[in-house]
């Protein structure tokens, strides 16, 4: 009676591993919709598929950064369920390169119910995958991966099993050149080439100069409006903020220059003039190449 006892005990120890369902997903991507960059929302048109050595009881599953705006059950059997989904998705992002940022947008698979002593998530990368012929305006896909992990509650002491698909993205860099920083670059040529200008047309500089600061100031609002409030610089802000060093050192240099000619000191306005004439044009583009390089 006792080993009976103690058989019965032991099964029912070693019960909970032994009814844990492995399920392996496949997720294979036909379409992504328009990523909003102020909320990280997108939308998702994917199979979705569950394969298990035995009943897959799989029904329970759940997106945990959004919701299915329909599922479309259409392989449903005991060891197979397969899914057209249209899910509305969000990821966070990251905009401390904008506007050269890249981003993941994630699809993430989680059960309502069954803990991972009854269900656990496997990858399928054989059923996995992006359709080719996505395209995602805007973005260049770069890639995608699949991964399981476990999902802690600790409030509850309850733990998921927990698939996460991954595609990355990341910003067309030309278009994202031409677009934020040309119009500024074009503003800073005029302002260096006023330094051409001889030291009798200092006002003319100074109106120069003035203009593209006050040019920058409102492109900067445009570029800060394109994206939502941050708590860090972006590359953007990196850019302007060297864009306003170098207006307001090129302003102090020409009001310099303005006190020199007013109080008739010609030879240290030649001076002046003689050192920083051409070398704008050298220590300029050196700076924002450091830009680049150091903090891209």
């Amino acid at each position: 009676m006792k080993k009976l006892i103690l058989i019965i005990s032991l099964f029912c120890v070693l019960l909970p591993a032994v009814s844990a369902t492995d399920a392996r997903v496949g997720l294979y991507l036909l379409n992504l919709g328009k990523f909003d960059i102020a909320t990280g929302g997108f939308t998702a048109d994917f199979y979705l598929s569950f394969k298990c050595d035995s009943n897959c009881s799989v029904d329970g599953y759940e997106f945990m950064n959004g919701r299915a705006s329909s599922a479309d059950k259409i392989i449903d059997t005991p060891t197979e369920k397969f899914y057209r989904i249209q899910a509305n998705l969000n990821s966070p992002i990251d905009l401390r390169r904008f506007p050269f940022d890249t981003q993941k947008v994630e699809i993430i698979l989680e059960d309502k119910t069954l803990t991972t002593d009854k269900l656990r998530y496997t990858v399928n990368n054989d059923e996995s995958g992006i359709d080719p012929s996505i395209i995602f305006a805007g973005w260049n896909i770069d890639g995608w991966r699949a991964e399981v992990d476990e999902h802690v509650y600790e409030a509850y002491d309850e733990t998921y099993s927990r698939y996460i698909y991954t595609v990355d993205i990341s910003k067309i860099a030309f278009n994202s050149f031409i677009k934020t920083f040309l119009p500024v670059i074009f503003g800073l040529i005029i302002v260096m080439s006023s330094f051409l200008m001889d030291p009798d047309k200092i006002t003319t500089r100074l109106a120069m100069v003035s203009s593209g600061l006050v040019a920058s100031v409102m492109f900067h609002i445009s570029i800060s409006n394109q994206i939502p409030p941050v708590s860090y610089l972006t590359f953007a802000d990196k850019f302007m903020m060297l864009t306003y060093f170098v207006l307001l050192a090129s302003f102090v240099l020409n009001i310099i220059l303005l006190q020199y000619v007013e109080t008739k000191q010609m030879a240290k306005v030649e001076k002046i003039h003689a050192r920083t004439e051409y070398a704008v044009f050298i220590v300029v583009p050196l700076l924002y190449l450091a830009l680049f390089l150091f903090w891209l």
